[in-house]
């Protein structure tokens, strides 16, 4: 993590110290007065709800040892003495924000290990936790965790990495164009993964084109000396090369591509096997999580993996003790003996579908049973892609269907349509709602999908499954 004296700190951010000695030492910055440990800095973001600079005197009883604020000496007020009384610096900025890119930049010029970004529009979460899982059989990882790949959580993620790690892995979101060139600048990668170009953010960019373009940034920032990392089955990866002075490594199921899983085949579970296929390579894999689309993300890793000299071995081994962040195909068994697929963290048209799929493919001793909420951001696409969902839910061997918000309810119309008996379709209005609709359905044996979008809030369906009432 970064450990820097307060009189770098402040020369590196153009802040002023208004108390505090210049000599002392902070290991570390949170943004959360709960994280803050023995010595380390907290910087005060002011918020829509909370303000940062509420918690000054909790961060300072925590241990800290430096408090980055944006209020003035005078409004600062009793703190001033309660950090001189504790030995700890307060440093003045005019923007906290700014102040953590500039420090997270400063981190990476110190930084001599390999950066591997990732971003797309699906996938991008699960492949830097098989990224990770893989590298860490033989290297010291920091990696993006949660949510933080934006313009704060990059900078974070960042000052986390020290001088003894051996790679950092950042994942990348985008909002609109600039945004991942932004990102680029300050995380500086000599690598980067697209894992493919979707249909999110079409209400903000308009195209996939458009999309393809801004996720494009990632490729254009990579150096020569790098390399990119494309999905080869991806339409619009020929368009991406292009924007590369990197060498371009493909993956994927065709023959064309340099990293390959042959023999794909899936469990009672969704859980797939294949052979990893590259040069001088084959090699079987069982992988731990449901879902065939995964084998794409296991692939990606895999190539990422051999890129830096592990072995076939080594890469098999990581992929297959690999885990995935919360509410990415989770898969658990209640008491009552329902089997949960919680995918409820996001959703777009292709991971939607994906979902589902996987769904079809599990073996259930009774119903399966897909509770589906609104997917966001699809603009003029919004009606046709919900529609085109419930279209394929028709086909596949899905008992129920539980649309969730105004727009999934266009999944219901498109499942009913393409001839789901309308009796095995229900409609919700939120969460709650689902939930009640659900109780009755649910009988042991069951295997259940939640998924939407995170405004949706799903998370609340699984937790009415596991603790009823």
């Amino acid at each position: 993590m970064l450990t820097i004296t307060v009189e770098t700190l402040v020369d590196v951010v153009g802040g002023e110290l208004v108390v505090g000695s210049p000599d002392a030492v902070v290991n570390g910055i949170v943004v959360d007065s709960r994280a803050v440990e023995l010595g380390s800095a907290f910087l005060a973001l002011p918020g829509e709800n909370v303000d940062g600079h509420d918690f000054l005197q909790s961060a300072l009883e925590r241990g800290a040892r430096g408090l980055f604020v944006t209020r003035t000496a005078e409004e600062l007020g009793e703190i001033r003495s309660l950090a001189r009384a504790r030995g700890a610096a307060i440093v003045r900025v005019d923007d906290g924000l700014t102040a953590i890119q500039a420090l997270a930049s400063f981190q990476r010029s110190r930084l001599h290990c390999p950066v591997i970004a990732v971003t797309g529009s699906t996938g991008k979460t699960t492949t830097k936790d098989f990224i990770d899982c893989v590298l860490a059989t033989e290297m010291r990882v920091v990696s993006t965790v949660g949510n933080r790949n934006n313009e704060l959580g990059l900078p974070l993620t960042i000052l986390d990495a020290g001088m003894d790690t051996d790679v950092l892995v950042v994942e990348m979101g985008m909002r609109g164009e600039g945004q991942i060139a932004a990102l680029a600048e300050i995380a500086r990668p000599t690598a980067g993964i697209v894992t493919n170009i979707g249909q999110t953010h079409i209400e903000l960019l308009g195209t996939q084109e458009a999309i393809a373009n801004a996720k494009g940034e990632l490729v254009a920032a990579i150096p020569a000396d790098g390399t990119v990392f494309l999905n080869g089955d991806d339409g619009h990866s020929e368009v991406l090369a292009s924007m590369a002075t990197a060498a371009v490594t493909y993956y994927g199921l065709g023959e064309h591509a340099d990293v390959r899983a042959l023999d794909v085949e899936v469990d009672a579970e969704s859980r797939a096997t294949f052979t990893l296929a590259a040069p001088e390579v084959r090699i079987p894999v069982r992988l731990p999580v449901p879902g065939r689309h995964n084998v794409y993300n296991a692939l990606a890793a895999a190539a990422v993996g051999l890129y830096l000299g592990l072995t076939p071995e080594q890469v098999v081994r990581g992929l297959e003790t690999a885990r995935t962040s919360d509410m990415r195909m989770e898969v658990f068994t209640t008491a009552s003996g329902v089997t949960i697929v919680n995918d409820a963290y996001n959703a777009n048209p292709t991971s939607m579908r994906a979902a589902v799929e996987t769904l079809a493919e599990m073996q259930a001793d009774n119903k399966r049973i897909a509770v589906l909420g609104d997917m966001a951001e699809l603009g003029s696409l919004t009606e046709l892609a919900h529609f085109h969902i419930g279209e394929a839910i028709a086909e596949l061997p899905i008992d129920v269907l539980i649309t969730v918000g105004t727009k999934a309810g266009r999944i219901a119309d498109g499942a009913k349509a393409a001839g789901m008996a309308a009796d095995s379709v229900v409609t919700s209005v939120d969460a709650e709602d689902a939930l009640k609709a659900l109780e009755p359905i649910m009988a042991e044996g069951d295997v259940v999908l939640v998924k939407a979008s995170r405004v949706m809030g799903l998370e609340r369906v699984v937790e009415g499954i596991v603790q009823p009432g």
